[in-house]
């Protein structure tokens, strides 16, 4: 059986259409590293210290929970905005474009969190079947023993 887009849309209940997701490029470290500066407010250490431990663009699932989970009454906005980010970068980790590992998510991502209120007009439904599928072409060679992705989907 085939997962269309439709289904995408009735299962998860995330957009199908609106602005695609694309990247023209891999992002590099230092690029990285950069985004998590401007995004989340982190110095240039913590953020060079994080992708070294990943040893890749990347963030771990437990420092986003870790840094970024004590929001008060009184945060400031900035804070808000930089939670909020890692709470989207972490929501799609764990779902949408998860990964083998289940354990860190690509600073990539964070290119559609730039502007917080464009995030609802992306086509997330697209993307994530996009990936998925790209799991599964994945999960066929021989020496591949894990799947990525949102699985949820297959189970439907």
């Amino acid at each position: 059986m085939t997962i269309t887009l439709d289904e995408v849309a009735s299962i998860l209940h995330i957009p199908i259409t609106g602005s695609m997701i694309s990247f023209s490029q891999p992002l590099r470290v230092e690029d990285a590293n950069a985004l998590l500066v401007e995004l989340l407010g982190t110095t240039n250490v913590e953020a060079s210290r994080e992708t070294e431990q990943c040893r890749s663009p990347s963030v771990r699932l437990l420092w986003l929970r870790e840094n970024f989970s004590t929001i008060t009454d009184v945060s400031s906005n900035d804070d808000i905005e930089f939670a909020t980010r890692a709470f989207l970068l972490h929501l799609v980790g764990c779902t949408l474009f998860a990964d083998k590992s289940a354990t860190s998510v690509g600073v990539v991502y964070f290119e559609q969190f730039c502007d917080l209120s464009m995030v609802g007009s992306y086509a997330w439904g697209a993307a994530c079947l996009a990936f998925m599928y790209r799991q599964l072409t994945t999960a066929t060679r021989f020496e591949v023993r894990q799947l990525g992705g949102y699985l949820t989907l297959l189970h439907a």
